[in-house]
């Protein structure tokens, strides 16, 4: 016999991952998720499970959690546990009789599009919500290995190149002398606009004669002071 059909508020989705948070009290413990491509999420106390959780009563280790179906992710609810929902932020209510199914003897729950399902046992709670993950991020392919071996190349022969080309002391020498040369050729440049560049002419005598025509010499005391 068919099962209620769900309120439009209630519309599962497909496609989706699985966001799972782990709670002791009001506290957050841990936190999983899972993409769309995984079929189904087992949980057991142990911490190479898929979901490692503790201090729920199961019936079987592992734990057949939650399962992907057609319409999104159907929920299988621990036999000693409590369910309660939120839809869209609301406030948690237990979940109704109406809206529990059951498959292969065992209570379990769609979880629809907004809603996250709480379940409850002690102090302990898992909170399910559909996941923001819509598709899987694609592998790479043999063209993007191609782009990766190539940038790889590079990025190791840089320090070699800096290695081969770098500096030694037979090129910091020739830069140095190429230093000199270029401030000598510049100095030449400032000399010639400021008129320096061509040599002092010797005097002649006449001129040597025109220079010294200032008077005789006068021989002064060391103790006398010419102003």
């Amino acid at each position: 016999m068919q099962g209620p059909m769900l309120p439009p508020a209630m519309n599962t989705k497909a496609g989706g991952g699985l966001f799972c948070e782990l709670y002791w009290g009001d506290n957050l413990s841990e936190a999983w998720s899972y993409g769309p491509e995984r079929a189904n999420v087992h949980a057991a106390p142990d911490e190479t499970a898929p979901l490692p959780l503790y201090g729920f009563t199961l019936p079987e280790e592992p734990f057949l959690l939650a399962e992907r179906t057609a319409q999104g992710w159907r929920i299988h609810l621990p036999p000693a546990a409590r369910a309660e929902r939120a839809l869209k932020g609301d406030s948690y209510a237990a979940v109704p009789t109406t809206d529990l199914r059951q498959h292969e003897g065992r209570a379990t729950i769609d979880l629809a599009e907004g809603m996250t399902l709480r379940i409850s046992e002690g102090q302990l709670s898992l909170r399910l919500q559909g996941s923001v993950v819509k598709e899987q991020v694609n592998r790479l392919r043999w063209k993007d290995f191609g782009w990766l071996v190539v940038v790889s190349m590079l990025f190791l022969s840089l320090p070699v190149g800096f290695l081969i080309a770098g500096p030694t002391p037979q090129r910091m020498e020739e830069s140095k002398v190429r230093a000199m040369r270029l401030a000598a050729e510049k100095e030449a440049e400032r000399r010639k606009a400021m008129g320096l560049d061509t040599p002092m002419r010797p005097l002649t005598d006449a001129e040597r004669e025109a220079k010294s025509d200032a008077g005789d010499d006068v021989t002064v005391p060391a103790f006398l002071r010419v102003r």
